[in-house]
């Protein structure tokens, strides 16, 4: 698969296009079905499948105190629309002079000039355009005289509407369970093992701790059960997960989602890259009076965690 970061670094000799556009924040079911029709079409008509995203996020550069947390970074958002059947990614660079185009200049310069556009698929909601002024309708009838079709797929499943937003509104209370259910899949973070305070360890319970950042969403504080997985090996391995400011000891200035891996304390994992998704939340992050009473209550987290993932 190739990244394209502009227009300009679009193959000229790319051929006709069946192009899918969105944010894909999260690449949720409601994404994987748009992806999943635009994919049927371009394999009937033997086409190459675009992904067009934007970067930053379109609310960032025109309401930035209402720009959402992204659930992934580029990079991953790339490899989740590589692995839902897309063969390249275009990334369009969102700042003030493209917010300014009309949707009749973004079709020209965008669908028709660089990607040359044979088929159009969106989400029923998709609005583009300056003041969001193009919608599913107005693409249709400018791909009748621009040579493309178009078409809009609802992104709800059943009673649930997928969305970003609904999967962030899960994390938020805590019902990783939920948002999996939106995703298809567990919601992961991903980093690297940065030297903590190395308390898990005197307590018998050593962490892999990685520190959530700013930049992508994290499940509201809490111990949960999930899975850890070096990204330079592939091992995979059942774990408790802690994510918070760990208030038994005052806590710490940044939130961490501390993994420990079941019944392991052998593992070297300091300067590793991995990745968590969380399966199922345990409790709430209490502030415990004792050492004891702690440690006791890791136990009790652990024996849940081991009951939910290995069977």
């Amino acid at each position: 698969m190739q990244i394209w970061r502009s227009l300009h670094e679009v193959p000229a000799d790319l051929g006709r296009t069946v192009v899918v556009i969105g944010n894909f924040d999260g690449v949720h079911r409601g994404h994987q079905r748009v992806i999943g029709r635009a994919r049927e079409v371009a394999d009937g008509r033997g086409l190459t499948l675009v992904a067009v995203t934007f970067d930053p996020h379109p609310m960032a550069v025109l309401r930035p105190e209402h720009a959402p947390i992204m659930l992934t970074t580029l990079e991953v958002r790339a490899e989740l629309l590589a692995a839902a059947g897309v063969d390249h990614v275009l990334v369009l660079p969102f700042d003030l002079e493209t917010a300014a185009w009309t949707p009749e200049e973004f079709i020209d310069k965008v669908l028709v000039s660089r990607l040359n556009a044979c088929s159009v698929v969106v989400g029923g909601n998709f609005r583009f355009g300056r003041r969001a002024a193009g919608d599913v309708a107005l693409l249709r009838d400018a791909g009748a005289s621009r040579d493309f079709y178009a078409e809009g797929i609802a992104l709800d499943g059943g009673p649930m509407v997928w969305s970003s937003t609904y999967v962030r509104t899960c994390l938020a209370a805590g019902d990783v369970a939920g948002a999996a259910e939106a995703l298809g899949r567990p919601f992961s973070v991903r980093g690297t093992v940065a030297e903590g305070d190395r308390r898990g360890r005197e307590l018998g319970y050593p962490t892999a701790n990685v520190p959530t950042g700013t930049l992508t969403a994290a499940p509201a504080d809490g111990v949960y059960a999930g899975w850890m997985q070096r990204l330079d090996t592939g091992e995979r391995h059942p774990a408790a997960i802690s994510v918070g400011t760990n208030p038994t000891f005052d806590g710490h200035r940044d939130r961490r989602v501390e993994s420990y891996v079941l019944d392991r304390d052998d593992l070297e994992l300091y300067g590793v890259e991995v990745e968590v998704a969380f399966v199922e939340r345990l409790r709430g992050m209490v502030a415990f009076g004792s050492v004891e009473a702690l440690v006791e209550q890791m136990a009790d987290d652990v024996d849940r965690a081991r009951e939910l993932l290995v069977r």
